[in-house]
């Protein structure tokens, strides 16, 4: 009986031992219990959203004539800029040549893109993606904005339709987009990235900022061109970056689809874009003025100037008037203040609440026409 008790013991034995190897040789045993799981490789690919915007963005050629002194001294000589002090040099021509980029609106031969891109040009051309290169001419420019639109002579051209393909709320950051634009003149490019910040301003680029920042490369050249979201939707015209190189570091500011459209409309309705205009010279309140002025805390606009016969100086607005107020709307500060009066139609009455030496009043002022550009010939 011991006998077949000790067989028995021994074929247990060898039996889990090898239970125990089979275990060790086993795929995903070694000490854990993460069960693998075989992977699916994902790829996210934008190509569709950018075959749908890629073609209504075109690059832009600008060139005007710079006058330029005849006589010139070699780089870095030491009479070099005493020589540019000199009155009555004589003095040539030479063309001096932009590039950028622009973005076709509907299928009227509409481009939208910056102002600067094309500023102060003789002449204007457009290549499409196809490659055909075509003159193009000016409509209307609104340089507050940063904003132009051209207009080129092609027949059944594909464009973004504004009402359908124009992105004009719901942006977030965080969310994908890509910059289509001609960087530094080498052919239409796609750079990939997300919306870093929302209503960026206070940049110093523009009169009236609300800017997208974004990291997706936006390089010289590529101002005007499209940024557009995981769809192919426009979300806003590229316009400016941070660099202290001349290239991207990553900090890209383009103009939001809801300003583009907005400005779009009112130059091709009317030529300009009509803002409201007081007349005045506004300044922030500071702790030191505000103790000045005897006020507890630094609220409300200073006044500092008023533009002579300008609608706030029939108004009854004077320097020195502290701005609390416009249409019952609490002013923050002088960049809010702008905003606020831009966006009074000219003409409209404005009432304003001021403290004047100690003083509430209340004014109203007829808004007049904000000074712009002259309406451009079609």
């Amino acid at each position: 009986m011991r006998r077949l008790w000790l067989i028995f013991a021994q074929a247990v034995t060898l039996t889990l031992g090898i239970l125990f190897v089979l275990g060790l040789l086993r795929p995903g045993a070694g000490g854990d219990d993460i069960r693998r799981v075989p992977s699916q490789a994902t790829s996210a690919s934008y190509a569709d959203a950018v075959a749908r915007a890629a073609p209504a963005v075109v690059n832009v050629y600008s060139q005007k004539r710079v006058r330029v002194p005849l006589l010139t001294l070699p780089e870095g000589s030491p009479l070099q800029d005493l020589l540019g002090q000199l009155p009555g040099l004589p003095q040539g021509e030479e063309e001096s040549t932009s590039l950028g980029s622009g973005v076709l609106v509907g299928r009227d031969g509409h481009v939208l893109t910056n102002y600067h891109v094309i500023e102060a040009a003789d002449e204007i051309a457009v290549m499409l993606v196809d490659g055909r290169e075509v003159n193009a001419s000016l409509v209307g420019a609104d340089p507050d904005t940063d904003l132009a639109i051209l207009h080129i002579d092609v027949k059944g051209i594909e464009g973004l339709d504004p009402a359908r393909q124009f992105r004009t709320e719901g942006v977030r950051v965080g969310d994908i987009v890509l910059a289509i634009g001609n960087p530094f003149g080498v052919g239409q490019t796609t750079s990939l990235g997300i919306v870093s910040a929302l209503g960026r301003d206070r940049l110093g680029i523009n009169t009236y900022e609300n800017f997208i920042q974004t990291d997706a490369a936006i390089n010289p050249g590529s101002s005007g061109g499209a940024l557009i979201d995981a769809d192919g939707r426009l979300v806003g015209i590229n316009t400016a970056i941070f660099s202290r190189t001349g290239g991207s570091l990553g900090i890209g500011f383009a103009i939001p689809a809801a300003t583009v459209r907005q400005v779009m409309e009112q130059l091709l309705k009317q030529g300009v874009v009509q803002r409201g205009w007081l007349g005045i010279e506004p300044q922030d309140m500071t702790p030191d003025l505000a103790q000045a002025f005897g006020l507890s805390q630094s609220q409300g606009v200073l006044v500092a100037a008023v533009l002579r016969d300008g609608p706030a100086h029939r108004g009854g607005l004077r320097p020195g008037d502290i701005v609390n107020t416009l249409n019952r709307q609490q002013v923050r500060d002088t960049l809010h203040l702008l905003n606020l009066i831009a966006s009074q139609t000219p003409g409209a009455l404005v009432e304003l609440d001021v403290l004047r030496e100690g003083a509430v009043q209340t004014l109203k002022v007829v808004a007049g026409q904000r000074p712009g550009l002259p309406v451009a010939e079609r």
